[in-house]
């Protein structure tokens, strides 16, 4: 839903301007960095991208799902460190509060997340725990008096190593193996007992640093339970992943676009036998087929979103966006690598294509793997839903 197309069209354009003007011009440099320059990042609070989703009354922009997934179309269409930076506030770092956290943990921690002040992000996947998330389960949280102790260990944990507020999922009652046996925390960096491990070494997505999150005897409030009420931790995972798969489908979409873009542009500048290799037809099939794919997976996600913003469930829909946008995001970086030919694989010189091609590949792993997402879709259809 489009409240005010105006406003909207506004917001794109100067999403657009960033990534044309400020973003793409310094994609080596993060990449060689391994890092945002701070001073881009200040670029990016003062045009509001850390607040897109969060409600207006607590300093966001309070985007509807729809005009979120097309805001997040744009920003994608640069490296992905530059989305994933500001991205976890606008989703799993700030959505849990926003849909079920106490006014008083709203009005501490959306404001600054907004701004960009903090970061925040989701600590939910484990050593063990990763698809399986509840029978793997091993992070517990003791009741103690006035507070919680929590021990355990968090994995894959994307901007870990520079967050101020996680949100934790444990399982806070050992005789309960279900839903109801987890309760989520909101925990500060600075508590004791919480620490994060050294950046991983990805294969791609440089300037999105991803850490393990250790807690050993992590003594929190019963303040810092998200909502005020154990036991519903798992729910409230699972309704911020509800509401982040259709962003995630739209940011798999924005790099899909761009890579579009940069075949297009090597297609008809790249000579063989005296002419442009646009002009010889298998070229023009895998561009015809990675114009296909990209607009059916925007039509898919945008239906999808219409559909939340009016109040409908789409838990199927969402499962299937995320699955078809990662997987086709997969497909046209494999076939724009074949357009460019030698250059697609020479870091050198083939541009940002031999990035997006190791970046993109994670987006099948995150957030539901393609097979949880098959399995998922394939649940709702058996009990007879269309």
């Amino acid at each position: 839903m489009i409240r005010d197309p105006k406003h909207v069209a506004r917001l794109l354009d100067s999403t657009r301007n960033f990534v044309r003007d400020v973003a793409i011009p310094n994609e080596e440099r993060v990449e060689r960095e391994n890092a945002i320059p701070e001073e881009i990042v200040a670029q990016m609070r003062k045009l509001g991208f850390f607040g897109w989703s969060i409600p207006e009354e607590y300093g966001g922009a309070g985007l509807t799902t729809e005009e979120l997934c097309l805001a997040n179309m744009e920003i994608s269409q640069c490296a992905v460190a530059y989305r994933a930076r500001a991205g976890t506030n606008t989703g799993i770092g700030a959505e849990a509060i926003i849909q079920d956290g106490t006014e008083e943990q709203k009005r501490k921690y959306l404001p600054r997340l907004a701004t960009g002040e903090i970061t925040g992000c989701l600590a939910v996947t484990e050593p063990e725990a990763g698809s399986d998330l509840l029978g793997g389960l091993a992070t517990t949280a003791v009741e103690d008096g006035d507070h919680y102790v929590l021990n355990g260990t968090k994995r894959y944990i994307t901007n870990a190593p520079l967050a101020d507020i996680f949100t934790v999922l444990t399982r806070s009652d050992p005789a309960n193996k279900g839903g109801s046996g987890t309760t989520s925390f909101l925990v500060e960096r600075a508590t004791p007992g919480l620490s994060t491990g050294p950046e991983h070494k990805k294969m791609g997505q440089e300037g999105s640093p991803v850490s393990e999150v250790y807690f050993k005897d992590c003594r929190v409030p019963k303040s810092a339970v998200l909502g005020g009420v154990p036991g519903q931790g798992f729910r409230a995972v699972m309704k911020s992943l509800n509401k982040q798969r259709i962003n995630l489908a739209s940011l798999c979409t924005g790099p899909a676009i761009r890579l579009l873009d940069e075949a297009l542009r090597h297609a008809t500048t790249r000579k063989q036998s005296g002419k442009a290799i646009g002009e010889f037809q298998l070229v023009q099939a895998m561009l015809a087929d990675c114009k296909v794919e990209i607009s059916a997976a925007r039509a898919l996600i945008l239906e999808t979103a219409r559909k939340r913003d009016l109040g409908e469930d789409v838990t199927m829909e969402v499962s299937m966006c995320k699955y078809y946008a990662s997987e086709m995001a997969g497909r046209v970086a494999d076939r724009v690598v074949q357009i460019f030919g030698g250059a697609g694989y020479c870091e050198d010189i083939g541009g940002s294509v031999p990035r997006f091609y190791r970046d993109v590949r994670l987006f099948r792993l995150y957030e539901g793997t393609s097979q949880i997402h098959q399995l998922n879709i394939a649940r709702h259809l058996l009990r007879g839903e269309r």
